[in-house]
């Protein structure tokens, strides 16, 4: 059976994109979330933790995430965490306008099924309806969250050489990007 076979058996029914609030995070940190932000590591993500990634740690950054950023889920029918991503919205007095999407996370079973373009979409909507007007992001150059990003109208804006390490610890160049919103 091929991935995507394989992950649409896992996976029955449709797959609703949530918001989740900071209690539903906290309760999902040592489970869903955990396994998926391991998921992401193990398979190469370069999501800001080197491998092996211990769920421990995982599920300390969900808990402290909660309540810190907006969350959205993708769950499947029994509610199983497929996919993640995170709004960071900038405190400082001149930058209340603008937020970070971090953590854009699908579960290695679950990839190609269009889960990513829906959790973003997700988060740009909440941004836009509650008043940001410029998002930000990075992500490791030529990793094949560029392809979705550019395809949901994400605009280029640099590239840093050796900003951050991926999993195994090989430092990689980083493309920052920003869409205007409404």
């Amino acid at each position: 059976m091929n991935e995507r076979n394989e992950a649409s058996s896992m996976h029955p029914g449709p797959t609703r994109i949530r918001r989740l609030t900071p209690e539903e995070v906290r309760e999902r940190a040592t489970d869903g979330l955990a396994a998926l932000l391991v998921d992401a590591v193990d398979s190469g993500a370069s999501v800001g933790f080197l491998a092996p990634l211990e769920r421990e740690r995982a599920a300390a950054w969900w808990s402290g995430a909660a309540g810190a950023r907006d969350v959205w889920a993708a769950l499947d029918p029994a509610g199983r965490v497929l996919g993640a991503v995170t709004l960071v919205r900038d405190d400082k007095a001149n930058g209340r306008h603008r937020g970070e999407i971090a953590r854009l996370v699908v579960h290695r079973d679950a990839r190609g099924q269009g889960l990513g373009r829906r959790l973003l979409a997700a988060a740009e909507a909440h941004a836009a309806a509650t008043g940001l007007s410029l998002l930000v992001l990075d992500t490791q150059t030529d990793s094949p969250a560029e392809r979705l990003y550019q395809g949901c109208g994400w605009t280029v804006a640099g590239t840093i050489p050796d900003y951050a390490a991926d999993p195994a610890g090989t430092l990689c160049a980083t493309t920052l990007y920003y869409k205007r919103l409404g």
